[in-house]
C-alpha cells in the first residue's frame, strides 16, 4: 500500500477523486442509489487514506486498527444489505479486504508495502483473483453498445436532464477506477 511516492500519489488522488464523485452521487433523488454511493464515498475515501506514501505520512499503529474498525463496520452493514441488493456483495467484499489490508499493515508497521509479505498469501491471491474479475467485469460493461436514444432520466414519469451523479457509465467508471485502485493496493501489501 505504501510504495513509491509519484505513484502512491497517483492513487491517491484517484481514490479521493472516486470519493468526491460518489458524494455528489448521494444527492440522488433515488435511496437505493443514495446509499451505494455513500458506501462507495466511504471506500474511495478510505483508499486515499490508505495509499498515502510513507514517505509523506507514516500513520501511527492505532490508525490501522481505526481503519479495521471503520471498514469492519462498513462490513457488517454490507452485510445486512445483501438481503435487499447482491450489489451489495461486492461492498461486503471491498470493506473485507480493507480490513484485511489494514489488519495486515496493523500486524506488520515496518512492511508498508515494499513486498514484505505483510499479508496471507492464500488470502491476498483470492482477493486479487476476485478484484481482476471485477475490473475485467467492469470495464467490459463500459464499452460501447448501441446508442441509446435521449439524453433524459425520469423521475414521477417526467422527463428530466440527468446530472452528474445520475450517469451510469460514470458511476461505473467510478466503480472501475476503484477496482484498480484496489489491486494495486492488494499488489504492493
Amino acid at each position: 500500500m505504501h510504495g513509491p511516492a509519484s505513484p502512491g500519489w497517483l492513487l491517491v488522488a484517484l481514490c479521493a477523486a472516486s470519493g468526491a464523485y460518489c458524494l455528489l452521487r448521494m444527492r440522488s433523488p433515488v435511496e437505493e442509489q443514495r446509499r451505494t454511493a455513500g458506501a462507495e464515498a466511504l471506500m474511495g475515501f478510505g483508499m486515499a487514506a490508505m495509499a498515502v506514501p510513507a514517505a509523506a505520512a507514516t500513520p501511527p499503529r492505532w490508525a490501522w486498527f481505526a481503519y479495521t474498525a471503520v471498514f469492519g463496520a462498513a462490513a457488517l452493514r454490507a452485510l445486512w444489505s445483501v438481503r435487499s441488493s447482491p450489489h451489495h456483495l461486492h461492498h461486503l467484499v471491498g470493506a473485507c479486504a480493507m480490513v484485511y489490508m489494514a489488519a495486515a499493515m496493523a500486524a506488520s508497521p515496518g512492511h508498508h508495502g515494499h513486498g514484505g509479505g505483510s499479508g496471507i498469501p492464500l488470502v491476498t491471491g483470492a482477493l486479487l483473483i476476485y478484484f481482476v474479475g471485477y475490473v475485467l467485469r467492469s470495464g467490459a460493461r463500459l464499452l460501447p453498445v448501441a446508442a441509446v436514444a435521449g439524453g433524459s432520466g425520469t423521475l414521477g414519469g417526467t422527463p428530466r436532464p440527468l446530472g452528474w451523479g445520475d450517469r451510469p457509465e460514470l458511476s461505473q467508471a467510478c466503480r472501475l477506477s476503484m477496482g484498480i485502485a484496489m489491486l494495486a493496493m492488494l499488489v504492493t501489501l
